[in-house]
């Protein structure tokens, strides 16, 4: 009966230390793409270690709900892999844009298929369900499983704005989630989909070349690999917190686990972009 009052206790104390937190401006939500959840999450537990009176809660459920709960305040900071202006619906102007990183994307197949390159028109044909079976590309009669993601992911967004240009996915099952997406893919003869780079020497699937060029960092610093994005953690204007800004620099200048993860350093880039995908070279 002791140790059950005192567990309560210790869970009161809890509760009460994490309203006491959300009172002072010191609990934090960040929440949204689930691309750049890795690195949030890896960075959230090393910055609350070294300032431990913060609270960094992460969630994912995708770019748009990154963009849609911060543009209502709900999310201190949304994550998102897209820019606000492409999104219908948010309010641009009321929120703040902080780019931390850059993100790439490759499409991604079963590891058992003898598929290692796809011209971008495969690419669009297979995606559009134009191309059906793998019969087309390498002789091998196998149906092609098409494995999208949900609307309100940004990966989707990127991925078939850049790789895809701007073709409509053929409708199938859909995941909201990077990690549901390797899983899915790794258990399914002929599958194709799409996913961040972090995830796509996961077991049981790997990445493919489009029109001979290898989805590397090198070659997304320079564009020659045109499937990427920035990083973007968002924050409004409306509901200034010390916290939040001391928490995007410190995801910002992480330099060793931004790389260790599979992300970009901005400052890296020999390229800019902007939100209608006009490319510039960096003087």
């Amino acid at each position: 009966m002791k140790k059950k009052i005192f567990i309560a206790l210790i869970a009161s104390a809890s509760l009460f230390a994490l309203s006491a937190c959300g009172m002072s401006g010191k609990q934090v939500t960040a929440g949204g793409s689930t691309a750049l959840q890795p690195m949030v999450e890896h960075a959230s537990m090393d910055y609350m270690k070294k300032n431990p009176d913060d609270i960094i809660m992460v969630q994912g459920g995708g770019s748009g709900v990154g963009l849609a709960q911060v543009a209502a305040g709900s999310f201190q900071i949304g994550n998102s892999d897209i820019f606000a202006e492409e999104k219908s619906g948010i309010a641009a102007d009321k929120i703040i844009d902080h780019k931390v990183a850059v993100i790439g994307f490759a499409p991604i197949v079963n590891k058992k298929l003898k598929v290692s390159n796809l011209t971008q028109q495969q690419l669009i044909d297979i995606f559009s369900g134009k191309i059906t079976n793998w019969k087309t590309i390498n002789g091998k009669d196998q149906k092609i499983t098409v494995i999208g993601r949900t609307a309100g992911s940004g990966t989707r967004v990127n991925f078939d704005k850049y790789g895809l240009n701007g073709a409509t996915e053929v409708n199938g099952p859909t995941q909201d989630a990077s990690g549901s997406v390797v899983q899915l893919v790794g258990q399914t003869p002929g599958a194709i989909s799409y996913v961040a780079f972090s995830y796509a020497e996961k077991p049981g699937v790997k990445a493919i070349k489009v029109d001979g060029v290898q989805p590397t960092y090198e070659n997304v610093k320079t564009n020659a690999w045109k499937i990427w994005s920035y990083e973007h953690m968002y924050t409004n204007k409306a509901h200034k917190n010390t916290v939040e800004n001391k928490f995007i620099n410190y995801v910002k200048n992480d330099k060793k686990t931004l790389e260790e993860l599979g992300y970009i350093r901005v400052s890296e880039m020999k390229v800019d972009r902007d939100s209608k995908g006009n490319v510039e070279k960096i003087k």
